[in-house]
């Protein structure tokens, strides 16, 4: 995307013969800089993914409990892990999506019929939503976290990381 970005801007000038613009210059700096808030933001969340799925499930299941109890829908081991699993997966391509700052990773490949699987299978769909907003409110606070990361206004990343996990959450209930 990037890449893309620069090669067409100076495809443009070489066929103009000319110099890159101040403005052309300053699109291409600004390009970067989001780039790089995309990278802190996807290496904060990747870092710490274990943390906070496991977080997001001990919440969730402290919350309702019925979901790890005899016959709940994450009761045992195995089904317990198939839990763990899926929120995993849901989170890695949430930060697909954050990188490459366009949903349609997480729709084409995690979110597109998750909800009918999960209705076949009889798992809670809301149980899921609500493991799933966890782990946006665990992300949420790495990304809004200014130490150690780009300077620089992040309410624009906050939103759009926002609305991948509220993409996701909707997507299952």
């Amino acid at each position: 995307m990037v890449l893309d970005a620069f090669a067409k801007v100076i495809t443009q000038a070489d066929a103009r013969g000319e110099y890159l613009s101040a403005a052309q210059l300053d699109a291409l700096a600004a390009l970067v800089k989001d780039g790089n808030k995309r990278a802190d933001t996807v290496n904060r969340i990747t870092s710490n993914s274990s943390a906070i799925v496991a977080n997001a499930a001990r919440a969730l299941f402290a919350e309702q409990p019925q979901l790890i109890a005899p016959g709940g829908n994450a009761y045992t081991n195995r089904r317990n892990a198939a839990c763990l699993r899926d929120m995993e997966i849901i989170l890695r391509y949430v930060t697909y999506a954050i990188f490459a700052g366009d949903a349609s990773v997480l729709d084409d490949r995690c979110l597109n019929g998750l909800r009918e699987t999960y209705l076949a299978l009889g798992t809670p769909g809301a149980s899921v939503a609500v493991g799933v907003q966890k782990m946006k409110d665990a992300a949420l606070a790495l990304v809004n976290d200014p130490n150690g990361i780009t300077r620089g206004d992040c309410s624009a990343i906050s939103s759009e990381v926002a609305s991948y996990f509220d993409r996701a959450a909707a997507a299952v209930s």
